[in-house]
């Protein structure tokens, strides 16, 4: 297995990782009921975990694209480790509120995704 598969395995954990304050202010058994009526952090890391999952299928398609027609590299290894970073820098900025250091690095980790996906072109 290619570093670029454990951070996939990694950025498909994010979501649940992300989504502890918001947990805390919703019902066990309705846990969706709720949701639009979260305020401040519990609200943030519901949208943060909510964005994981729109960001996580690109990502792992571009991994399992950049392998089946390149091979495993060091390149896509690389991006793919930034590109879990860029995710963890993305929740903290967006549970800290921080824009536009969220919307930044958020087009920062579609762009690393972009790059993994055509990097066997440019071999």
């Amino acid at each position: 297995m290619t570093i670029a598969f454990w951070c996939v395995l990694v950025a498909a954990l994010l979501p649940y990782a992300v989504f502890g304050p918001a947990s805390a202010k919703l019902d066990i058994k309705l846990p969706r009921k709720l949701a639009g009526e979260l305020e401040g952090l519990p609200a943030r890391a519901y949208g943060a975990h909510l964005n994981h999952f729109e960001a996580f299928p690109f990502f792992a398609a571009a991994v399992i694209v950049a392998h089946v027609a390149g091979g495993p590299s060091a390149l896509v290894n690389w991006l793919a480790v930034a590109f879990v970073a860029v995710r963890l820098f993305y929740t903290a900025a967006y549970l800290a509120d921080r824009q536009p250091l969220r919307s930044s690095s958020f087009f920062v980790g579609l762009l690393i995704s972009i790059a993994i996906f055509v990097s066997p072109a440019f071999r």
